[in-house]
């Protein structure tokens, strides 16, 4: 795939067994000095694993934005940033299926640095996104009393325009110079990125990462505190079901976070201590996993919730079940 910095030994040298450095991507020794084995593939395997991934992203979350779109009902800031959550995982698909495309039909840099650009940008707001919806349950539970505000709706509102503008800028870069086309030494494991420009979205990744992790142990604090004040107050044991679920609450808010360095962490720190020299494999086995938290999170954010459910019933067969129209909200829901 050629937005991978190319492996310098993926091929042998005819005649000497040895690895030449000067090879790329797209590159490859005449076919017929090569024996059956080392035959070089049309299409390689993990970009079929990116564009799959991507086509289900696409899919998964353009339900999520056709339904919140559609339902005027779920217009509070907490279904907005759910929106701009799907919204941000919709178009890295798109990217995804975009590169792959373009990769493999147009072979042209220009068309390489606006796929790789509306990938950039995608996932940068996707995680953004992550984060103002962390924000967004935070407040809410330090200021239940006034959430429901005009303040919070304008405050939203902000919060959306500023991670999509710094989303675009940081998609901008490769498109407008900050590329390593033109000098491969400086590429860094995800070409055309440079090793500069990668280390600044993973240093402000672990950045957002550890702002993201004090914010839910804030609200973890928030919740068990509230738990216990009512447990007082009607006198709980541990045992009792209201108990339960607010321990509920708080392992679903260690799922979240937990998922979220579990597809993240691995190609962060791969991109801070390697560079272009490195085997394209290394970088494919630690992208893909970061590419499966753009799946997961429709289900953690959007398909748990009791009203998005409700919409998604309506517009599947036009009925609600019983079950769901009748749950009550829970701890474990926050």
């Amino acid at each position: 795939m050629i937005w991978l910095a190319p492996d310098p030994t993926a091929w042998p040298s005819v005649g000497t067994g040895q690895s030449d450095n000067s090879s790329s991507l797209g590159t490859f020794p005449p076919e017929d000095s090569l024996p059956p084995s080392q035959l070089p593939l049309l299409v390689n395997p993990w970009d079929i694993v990116l564009c799959s991934s991507g086509t289900l992203i696409a899919c998964e979350n353009a339900l999520v934005v056709l339904v919140i779109w559609q339902n005027p009902a779920l217009r509070a800031p907490m279904f907005l940033l759910i929106g701009s959550l799907a919204l941000a995982d919709l178009l890295a698909g798109l990217g995804l299926v975009l590169h792959f495309i373009c990769a493999y039909l147009l072979h042209s840099d220009s068309a390489q640095l606006l796929t790789v650009g509306l990938v950039v940008a995608s996932f940068s707001a996707s995680v953004f996104s992550l984060l103002a919806i962390t924000i967004d349950r935070y407040l809410s539970l330090y200021y239940a009393l006034t959430y429901n505000s005009e303040r919070t709706a304008a405050f939203t509102y902000t919060m959306l325009i500023m991670l999509w503008g710094l989303s675009l800028c940081l998609g901008l870069l490769p498109v407008t110079g900050v590329n390593c086309l033109s000098e491969e030494v400086t590429c860094s494991v995800v070409r055309p990125l440079t090793k500069n420009n990668i280390a600044v979205l993973s240093v402000s990744f672990l950045l957002l990462f550890g702002l993201m992790l004090q914010l839910y142990v804030q609200i973890c604090k928030i919740v068990m505190r509230h738990a216990h004040q009512i447990a007082l107050q009607h006198h709980f044991l541990a045992a009792t079901p209201h108990y339960v679920t607010t321990r509920k609450g708080v392992s679903t808010l260690a799922i979240i976070l937990g998922t979220f360095a579990a597809c993240w962490m691995p190609f962060t720190v791969y991109s801070l201590i390697a560079d272009y020299t490195y085997p394209p494999l290394y970088t494919y086995a630690t992208l893909v996993p970061a590419t499966y938290n753009s799946v997961i999170n429709p289900v953690i954010y959007a398909f748990r919730n009791q009203e998005i459910q409700k919409a998604l019933w309506l517009v599947c067969c036009g009925c609600v079940p019983t079950s769901v129209a009748q749950r009550a909200r829970t701890p474990s829901d926050v």
